[in-house]
């Protein structure tokens, strides 16, 4: 891909269309102020002559603010402020990401691993979430910290159910404080603010 950059450049597709280029392995994404139609015409040009394949699935023209569209796991257009009072451009995880890291969860939390101390689990479950919010931690991100934090406080009460034998829901002895404050369950909202660059 740091040909396709370096072509780019050279071949003045950068200045004559205003454009940036972002790039992340093979991933990239062509901003500009030309017609999208003229930049994805010269993109698919350089691609074939550096003899480097275009994924058509996943390769789209939009026009930001009034479209939305998804990169690197990030959904990337106008997001409007909880008060209603006007809006931004600004980016959120995707759906896809907040499900991925839920069925993480979930796998850690199977009955498999009911072996494990509550110790162990709740250290596993911890890294995990926060190594994912390490990532996800650019722009609107409080409601996909919000459905992770009550997908990992249900998933640790029912693998503390099993564990304990407790036949009830678990919300009387397992209840959400006593697995943020007692347990150590990680609460991301709250660390929301250890996120220089999160916004709530």
């Amino acid at each position: 891909m740091r040909r396709f950059v370096l072509g780019w450049k050279a071949l003045g597709f950068a200045r004559r269309f205003r454009s940036e280029i972002v790039n992340y392995a093979d991933d990239l994404c062509v901003l500009g102020k030309a017609p999208a139609a003229e930049m994805l015409a010269a993109v698919e040009r350089l691609m074939a002559g550096l003899k480097l394949p275009v994924n058509e699935r996943k390769t789209r023209c939009v026009r930001c603010p009034e479209d939305m569209f998804e990169f690197l796991g990030y959904r990337i257009g106008r997001i409007y402020r909880p008060t209603g009072k006007g809006s931004y451009i600004g980016t959120r995880p995707t759906k896809a990401s907040v499900q991925s890291i839920c069925r993480t969860v979930s796998e850690l939390t199977t009955p498999r691993y009911g072996l494990r101390s509550p110790e162990d689990m709740v250290e596993r479950l911890n890294r995990t979430i926060v190594g994912w919010a390490n990532y996800f931690s650019l722009g609107h991100v409080s409601p996909a910290y919000s459905a992770v934090n009550q997908h990992a406080v249900r998933r640790l009460r029912q693998w503390l159910c099993r564990k304990h034998k407790v036949r009830s829901g678990g919300f009387v002895r397992f209840p959400d404080e006593r697995l943020w404050n007692e347990y150590g369950l990680v609460h991301l909202t709250r660390k929301t603010v250890s996120f220089p660059s999160a916004k709530a």
